[in-house]
């Protein structure tokens, strides 16, 4: 199958009537705004009517649930699961991206993308087959009015994707699969050369090259594979011909950055952790912990 027939098949999801009544409303919401770009996206709209602020909110509950954020759109707080800005502060040290081309694979609603506009690249891609997350990007974006392009595809189409990066983000992505070095490969692919790739997992704080292989969950999430040591993860990395493994940081993740709120409607950390011991998950594993690394290509 072509990309553009992958891509046809996504769009036709997107005209189901809960989608196309979103989309039909946004287009009678000629509203404009000016937006700033700190922790929180803000959306800051003059003028704006009792009845529109009422839509607005609407169209935002529709959307939930609300994993990447958090968003404000003039008094509406979008209180997101993730204060995904903990995530992004990290990195932003160690972000070069004036006038590249970047990829954000796993993109979510498109919040990192939003919050890279600032650092002006040449082109910024986002790719995720999520529906729910593509209307969120297309909710938020259709005031923004920004070039970001959304693609309902996965990593698994890098290779065959029309151009290449400079730059590709990978968070939250590589222990959902089942082939990580496979993976690593196909963004390796689509990488240009000396091209690079911000990557983030949760990871296992021991010594030595091994990979935990939950039974059934890790964290009450069902569809994670492996979540290996950093060595393990730099053995990935170097099996897939990358340079350069650089550790930028490491965190555990806490409530602080990961919690229950209204926007959700569903569990979160709180209920994922051994409510005894809260350095352990639910099923006895060790509690999650997040590694942030840059690799090269050559």
């Amino acid at each position: 199958m072509t990309l553009n027939e992958i891509r046809n098949l996504k769009q036709k999801e997107l005209s189901t009537p809960k989608f196309a009544k979103i989309l039909d409303c946004l287009d009678t919401l000629n509203l404009d705004c000016t937006a700033s770009f700190d922790d929180v996206v803000c959306l800051n709209f003059k003028d704006l009517s009792d009845e529109n602020a009422k839509i607005l909110e609407q169209i935002a509950l529709s959307l939930k649930p609300w994993r990447k954020g958090p968003f404000r759109l003039n008094e509406l707080f979008i209180d997101t699961e993730w204060q995904s800005f903990i995530k992004f502060n990290i990195l932003k040290p160690h972000l070069n991206l004036k006038d590249k081309v970047v990829a954000d694979i796993g993109c979510n609603n498109g919040y990192y993308m939003f919050k890279m506009l600032p650092f002006a690249p040449k082109k910024l891609v986002g790719f995720d087959p999520g529906i729910n997350t593509a209307m969120q990007f297309k909710f938020i974006n259709h005031f923004l009015k920004t070039n970001i392009i959304y693609e309902l595809l996965g990593v698994e189409h890098l290779p065959l994707y029309e151009h290449k990066f400079d730059t590709i983000f990978c968070l939250g992505v590589i222990y959902h699969r089942s082939d990580p070095v496979k993976m690593l490969k196909e963004l390796k692919s689509a990488l240009n050369p000396h091209g690079e790739v911000f990557l983030d997992t949760m990871y296992i704080d021991i010594n030595g090259d091994f990979a935990l292989t939950p039974k059934n969950t890790y964290s009450k999430i069902p569809n994670i594979y492996f979540i290996p040591t950093i060595n393990a993860l730099k053995n990935w990395c170097e099996r897939a011909k990358f340079k350069d493994f650089e550790i930028l940081a490491t965190k555990d993740t806490d409530l602080t950055e990961q919690r229950k709120t209204a926007w959700i409607d569903g569990q979160s950390l709180g209920d994922f952790l051994d409510p005894n011991d809260k350095n352990k998950t639910i099923e006895g594993y060790p509690a999650p912990k997040r590694v942030y690394i840059r690799i090269k290509n050559g």
